[in-house]
């Protein structure tokens, strides 16, 4: 039996030239996973009742923390490995040539999101709520710069869709293979997997306010997990095994015990009245702010004056919870 597809072949190219300029596609693609995150954190939060404004006012605060703080994560965990004795200048700043670890962008981005998220005004939890599925959906995304970087690949395989690497790029005792495992595909498809999750089940059932955040972390956490011990490249290790299988290990850990903390995430009277045809975006969130001034009839105030302070606007449009489906590191 034959295979139509007998191998995914190596990228043809690492850079786009459009006219004078070049795009190096590895950056392209997480800058398109930012844009698609933030247009679903958008919508998210307008479906809940809030102003779409104050997601873009926070990403712009976020996005450039959490990159900053994925570089940082990269330079830590290999610091030993690529950067000690005077290797860090300039090679730590060299963000274009790979190294992004995603757990410290996830970190810092969050905590600059949530600062700034206060400052406005707006409710945290509901506020990580809305951001729950955005954050896996632009992790894919990103993933696909892996594919033009030849790197974070497998173990060699002979499966159909084994991903061809260029000499260069193999790994010294793989060197002599020539197909491995695309555990950045795996990973990507895993978190667009668990975003589909996310507002699917936001749809069928009712989390007290801030707990699908926790449910991104779990999924994340064992989805890496199993990922990083099908990884071949070299890594900096503690006690015999990838330091990332370890954060993805605490990863996993805090986000149940931030899941049941206090109890059952599950808020029963809001699911039982979803079930019973109320209106999801009504409830998706929990009780809170958003949820308030959408059950009092999403209406603005007739004089055109702001939501009192604390909470959204709520005169906003009909639209879907989670991303449009027509729309679209370490």
């Amino acid at each position: 039996m034959t295979h139509l597809v007998a191998a995914l072949p190596a990228p043809p190219f690492q850079d786009l030239a459009l006219g004078p300029l070049n795009f190096r596609l590895y950056g392209l693609c997480i800058a398109l996973g930012v844009l698609a995150a933030v247009a679903i954190f958008r919508r998210r939060w307008a479906a809940m009742g809030g102003d779409p404004e104050d997601m873009t006012t926070i990403a712009l605060v976020a996005v450039p923390a959490g990159l900053i703080g994925t570089r940082i994560y990269h330079v830590v965990t290999d610091w030993s490995r690529l950067y000690s004795g005077g290797r860090w200048w300039p090679d730590a700043f060299l963000i274009w040539k790979g190294g992004l670890g995603i757990p410290g962008g996830i970190l810092l981005g969050t905590l600059a999101g949530i600062l700034m998220a206060r400052r406005l005004k707006v409710d945290v939890p509901l506020g990580l709520d809305a951001a729950a599925p955005a954050i896996p959906v632009a992790q894919a995304i990103g993933r696909l710069g892996n594919y033009f970087n030849q790197e974070l690949f497998g173990r060699p395989t002979q499966l159909p869709w084994g991903l061809e690497v260029d000499v260069p790029f193999r790994p010294v005792k793989y060197a002599a293979s020539t197909t491995f495992h695309p555990t950045f595909a795996y990973e990507a498809l895993w978190n667009l997997g668990l975003a589909g999750l996310i507002v699917w089940a936001g749809k069928k059932v009712v989390l007290k306010p801030g707990r699908w955040f926790p449910v991104y972390m779990v999924g994340y956490g064992v989805g890496r997990f199993w990922v990083e011990l099908m990884r071949s490249d070299t890594a900096s290790r503690l006690l015999g095994l990838r330091v990332n299988t370890w954060v993805s290990s605490v990863i996993l850990l805090a986000g149940l015990v931030w899941l049941f903390w206090g109890g059952s995430p599950v808020d029963r009277a809001a699911t039982a009245e979803l079930r019973a045809g109320g209106n999801p975006r009504q409830f998706a969130a929990g009780p809170g702010p958003v949820a308030e001034g959408a059950a009092a009839g999403r209406a603005a105030p007739p004089d055109g004056s702001a939501a009192p302070e604390g909470r959204a606007p709520t005169d906003v449009p009909d639209v879907p919870d989670g991303p449009d489906p027509a729309g679209g590191q370490e």
